[in-house]
């Protein structure tokens, strides 16, 4: 099963895409709650690159590692990657008259409902688009 999330951006293609792959952005938007954090991100964007992001509780309980490999770049177009357990995720970047429309379609994991990855993966989503937005202001 595929899940799809979206939100449109208030910036430039440039910005949105910018903010999407540099390491020193991606540690500050790349968290679903409040209560976590993003301490390190590393990617090689390109066919092929590997990336790691790590997530973690900021009370120091939990943490893991979000990685795989991207398998398709069209810069500031789409992005494509499979995770470790061979998961694929595609992002889309799209301009629209007001923005950029970011669409992200994830293969579902059997652990969480889809729901609940649904909404952890939004909020995320809405972070990276909070966090763009605010660098504008």
């Amino acid at each position: 099963m595929q899940i799809s999330i979206e939100t449109e951006v208030k910036a430039t293609l440039a910005q949105v895409w910018d903010a999407w792959v540099t390491p020193m952005d991606i540690t500050s938007w790349n968290f679903a709650i409040e209560e976590w954090c993003c301490p390190s991100a590393e990617l090689n964007l390109e066919v092929g690159g590997a990336f790691k992001y790590r997530m973690a509780a900021k009370d120091g309980s939990m943490a893991f590692d979000f990685e795989g490999t991207f398998i398709k770049i069209i810069p500031q177009n789409t992005i494509h990657f499979a995770l470790g357990d061979n998961r694929v995720v595609t992002v889309e970047f799209t301009e629209t008259t007001s923005g950029v429309r970011v669409v992200e379609t994830f293969d579902a994991e059997d652990e969480h409902s889809a729901e609940m990855q649904k909404q952890g993966w939004q909020s995320i989503l809405n972070n990276f688009k909070k966090h763009v937005e605010s660098k504008n202001n």
